[in-house]
């Protein structure tokens, strides 16, 4: 793995206390440190890249926004992506979509060909598998190499607040391995 690999770590929303927020850092921070991998860890928050709703006629008479050009961006200087979605109604949050879509104008292969770890959490038992599904079965067409995934349900029941790690161990251990298939794919 290269010395300086970055993995940019996002949530799939913009809520500013998602838990999806919380488990891809959590993610981020067991593969930096208690997988040890030489990584840097880049954070990404969708409140950063709001923008106007996609639509053609908008992209026609503005051209593709700077926030748009700028997400584009940083997954592309990026070695590796986490990205924890969020479930609205059984599919992405309305933030997200849109910033894909906007990027999606600028190359179809939003994910640029980049190893991918794909969470969801959820307060419901189901721990957002609907979305999950969707994004890894969608991940290869949009140029994404989906290398592992994890949904955790019932959230608050399974991830520790004041020490902002996964309390369950069997989650926890599922996690690594998802993680250590993305150390791989780096190296």
């Amino acid at each position: 793995m290269p010395d300086n690999a970055t993995v940019l770590v996002f949530a799939a929303s913009n809520s500013t206390a998602s838990i999806n927020k919380l488990l891809a850092v959590h993610a981020g921070n067991v593969l930096k440190h208690t997988l040890a991998a030489p990584v840097e860890i880049d954070v990404l928050d969708l409140n950063d890249f709001e923008m106007p709703i996609y639509s053609p006629e908008r992209e026609k008479a503005h051209g593709i926004p700077q926030p748009a050009q700028d997400f584009f961006a940083r997954i592309g200087a990026a070695d590796g992506l986490i990205i924890s979605y969020a479930e609205h109604n059984g599919s992405y949050t309305a933030a997200y979509k849109n910033i894909f879509d906007w990027c999606s104008r600028i190359n179809a292969k939003v994910f640029q060909n980049k190893p991918i770890v794909a969470l969801s959490a959820s307060p419901g038992r189901r721990g957002g598998a609907t979305v999950l599904k969707t994004a890894v079965d969608a991940a290869a067409f949009f140029g994404g190499e989906v290398k592992g995934s994890l949904s955790v349900g019932l959230f608050e029941q399974h991830f520790d607040r004041e020490t902002d790690q996964l309390s369950d161990p069997e989650l926890a251990a599922s996690l690594r391995t998802v993680l250590l298939a993305l150390q791989s794919a780096l190296g």
